[in-house]
């Protein structure tokens, strides 16, 4: 190489950093398309403890000023998004999550395409933008989208590093702590998906090329867990994970059958709480947690304390009395989570447009401007067509793999070792431990779209682009 192919060369790789920079933040803009259409970011009651609690956890944490705060969301999520709305508007929220989004969708793509790359990822990103609901739970005030976030990162720090420079590799390793800590959920699929990782050391190909990246991924989920527990003991005076969440598993197990039955049959010799609503156990999670006449949200403070002293005893024992039943009851909950992908119904809520203005003064007005104030965001079409799209991706993954194996396409078996198993264990975790909600699954089936594009782009550079082995193969 010559002087001036040097000078060319050093000229070029600023302008290809200035490309893909520009690349992401174009793909960012359109990822909000739903907020813009709504002409506000699409809010939740949920959104509004987020937002609330964020001044009042700061204030705690820096300044030893304890005021009320809500206890069952997500603590550093507040947190991490109290400097960008300052309380003011939720369109800087709505702003990070898809640069966030955006950055680790490019570096996914990056780290399979190897011709083309920011064509490519521009045009992945408008496949999944319009066809998938990635950019509804980018444009949802809520932290869901930070868990496929999440799920991607640990893919690239284990299967694709070596496409990442060093800094890219810190940046994730705190997104992916921070990630983990938006949600409950979010850290027990993390803690899941480190055993699966450990799992797959048994194979020699995987000790040799993958350690590195699955210690880091444990090293941060093991922070993530120690620094909710430091946050909870701090905040609320005890070490906790759920920092007194709402009995969920009670609810769950009365709400499938066997709670009531064990309930019905021992409460006479039980003494608990729970017993003096024996003759009126909802049929529903919804109705005993969260309607003002339920059991729990009509409970005194020291009911509730008990109901949640109350909540194992009860699953445990209603699960060696009814082991089959509630098996049973569990896994159809399961099934049902995992083929419920509608995106959300995004209503108004008289409570939450009456509480918004009191955590953001003077949003009611612009909020009453959008279309979720009517109730009128047109998300059945795109529901229907992000489930349509999700179910045949699936088919097309599946189908492919046979093929990915055969030609040892090991970035690609590696995001499908991720992908899949998210999917399985997002709904057991949500359905079958929770409550069934379309949004739940919706939030993570993005991935499967997004993965079969990334198929599909494999098998078409294996064999047209003369006969070229696909870019991820590994040596």
């Amino acid at each position: 190489m010559n002087a001036n192919d040097s000078i060319m060369s050093a000229e070029a790789v600023p302008r290809q950093r200035a490309q893909h920079v520009l690349a992401v933040v174009v793909a960012a803009i359109s990822l909000c398309w739903p907020a813009f259409l709504n002409r506000y970011p699409l809010m939740y009651p949920d959104s509004i403890g987020y937002i609330g609690d964020g001044r009042a956890i700061a204030a705690a944490l820096f300044l030893h000023r304890f005021g009320h705060f809500g206890w069952q969301r997500s603590a550093f999520y507040s947190l991490g998004i109290l400097p960008f709305h300052l309380n003011r508007s939720p369109w800087p929220i709505i702003a990070l999550q898809a640069l966030l989004t955006a950055w680790v969708m490019w570096l996914v793509v990056r780290s399979i395409v190897s011709r083309g790359r920011t064509r490519s990822y521009l045009l992945v990103v408008a496949f999944l933008s319009v066809l998938s609901s990635v950019a509804w739970f980018v444009s949802f005030a809520v932290p869901d989208i930070l868990g496929s976030v999440l799920y991607l990162s640990i893919y690239l720090l284990v299967f694709a590093r070596e496409t990442l420079s060093r800094t890219e590799r810190w940046l994730l390793a705190v997104l992916a702590w921070w990630c983990c800590l938006s949600h409950s959920t979010h850290l027990l699929l993390g803690l899941c998906l480190c055993a699966l990782l450990a799992v797959s050391l048994l194979f020699r190909h995987a000790r040799t090329r993958l350690w590195k990246g699955i210690v880091q991924v444990a090293v941060i989920v093991a922070l993530a867990f120690a620094s909710q527990l430091g946050l909870n003991t701090f905040l609320f005076g005890r070490p906790s994970l759920d920092a007194g969440r709402p009995p969920l598993l009670m609810a769950r197990v009365i709400a499938d059958g066997p709670g009531r039955m064990y309930l019905e049959q021992n409460c006479p010799r039980l003494g608990w709480t729970i017993c003096t609503h024996v003759a009126n156990l909802p049929d529903s999670e919804d109705d005993f947690l969260w309607v003002p006449t339920g059991i729990f949200a009509s409970a005194t403070e020291a009911e509730k304390q008990q109901l949640r002293r109350e909540e194992m005893p009860l699953v445990l024992a209603t699960v060696r009395a009814f082991p089959g039943a509630q098996l049973r009851a569990s896994l159809q909950n399961a099934w049902e989570q995992f083929l419920d992908i509608d995106i959300a119904d995004f209503g108004n809520s008289t409570w939450m447009e009456g509480s918004l203005n009191k955590v953001m003064p003077g949003s009611e007005a612009d909020y009453r401007r959008s279309l979720q104030s009517r109730s009128a965001v047109p998300s059945d079409f795109f529901s229907d067509l992000a489930e349509w799209v999700a179910g045949i991706s699936l088919v097309v993954v599946l189908g492919m793999m046979p093929l990915l194996w055969r030609w040892r396409v090991w970035r690609l078996l590696g995001l499908v070792f991720i992908v899949l198993p998210v999917l399985v264990l997002n709904a057991i975790f949500t359905g079958a431990l929770s409550g069934i909600d379309a949004r739940y699954q919706a939030r993570v089936a993005w991935l499967v779209p997004l993965l079969a594009v990334l198929v599909v782009s494999a098998v078409v550079e294996r064999y047209w682009v003369r006969g070229r082995a696909p870019a991820a193969e590994l040596p």
